[in-house]
């Protein structure tokens, strides 16, 4: 049985997710009077930059493969 996602979708995946994230992280209000969202600014921005190490990580494999 063959893995239904490949490289380029798990990289583009993971672009997204990245994305996503660091947007959300940056429209969190920094202040903490303001306890209206749930989610932590810092979590947010560690996971999104978790994300991007990634994307860039399959990027580099690709340009290697490429190479």
């Amino acid at each position: 049985m063959l893995f239904p996602l490949n490289f380029w979708d798990i990289s583009l995946w993971l672009a997204v997710t990245a994305m996503i994230l660091l947007t959300t992280a940056e429209l969190i209000p920094a202040s903490d009077s303001q306890k209206t969202f749930f989610l932590s600014k810092k979590k947010l921005e560690k996971a999104a930059l978790t994300m991007g190490i990634l994307f860039l990580m399959t990027t580099v494999l690709r340009i290697f493969d490429i190479i």
